[in-house]
């Protein structure tokens, strides 16, 4: 009897040890989603007219280089290989497209300064889930837990 109680531990224990990760894989999985998805968006001549219409300076040329951050930052996240500097490389993104892009303070359109103003303050949200990641790193069931152990 005394060995069916310990084999029954071991498969709790390591039931209870999965969750947590795979709980973490979907988060960063959802995290880096939007970036995944509208990195490539990036590339398109109507992203870049749109930045420049906003005032984006050299948006021919930016608006491509942050799409290659939000793709570089956001798979780095999501495989959880080197996921610090990936957040970083989102921060670098995110800053300055959440300054420019979504100023809502400047829209004189009380229904668009509501909806910049949302758009604003998802990429606040997202600019604070880079900077725990950019601390804590992918966690486990990461290549960077891999790599440590």
């Amino acid at each position: 009897m005394a060995t069916n109680s310990i084999a029954i531990s071991k498969d709790v224990d390591a039931a209870i040890s999965f969750w947590p990760g795979t709980v973490v894989v979907l988060g960063r999985f959802f995290f880096v989603l939007i970036f995944l998805l509208a990195g490539p968006l990036h590339f398109s001549k109507q992203e870049v007219a749109y930045a420049a219409a906003q005032g984006v300076p050299w948006a021919s040329i930016v608006v491509p280089l942050s799409g290659l951050l939000a793709l570089a930052g956001g798979l780095s996240i999501l495989v959880g290989y080197r996921a610090k500097l990936g957040a970083w490389l989102l921060v670098l993104f995110l800053v300055p497209v959440t300054a420019m892009m979504h100023n809502f303070w400047a829209v004189h359109d009380p229904m668009m300064a509501q909806v910049q103003m949302a758009f604003f303050m998802k990429n606040v949200s997202m600019l604070g889930g880079a900077l725990l990641i950019s601390h804590f790193g992918a966690g486990p069931f990461s290549l960077d837990a891999r790599r440590s152990r």
